[in-house]
């Protein structure tokens, strides 16, 4: 269990860091001109979406049992760095 515990507090340690880039990129995306503000809104809510997905998912992992979380933990890692990639994919698109 202590594996599990450990997991979660990185992955809400990484979420935190998402969210200051989030709020970092929204307010980037307030100073700029209307057709580039409407594409990183678009971009916003992508990573917003991807933020929540990957919530969702901690929530089932932490709510698991023991032994669902040992058959899980490699699901569960290779999830983590799909989001991870494509969370900042979406962010360089704003630079």
């Amino acid at each position: 269990m202590h594996d599990r515990d450990a997991y979660v507090e990185k992955m809400k340690a990484k979420l935190d860091e998402w969210n200051q880039d989030i709020d970092r990129l929204e307010a980037q995306a307030e100073g700029a001109k209307a057709e580039a503000k409407a594409r990183f809104q678009h971009q916003l809510d992508e990573l917003k979406a991807m933020r929540d997905e990957t919530i969702e998912r901690m929530h089932a992992w932490q709510s698991a049992s023991a032994d669902a979380w040992e058959t899980m933990r490699h699901g569960a890692e290779a999830a983590w760095q799909d989001m991870a990639k494509a969370f900042q994919e979406a962010a360089n698109r704003f630079k």
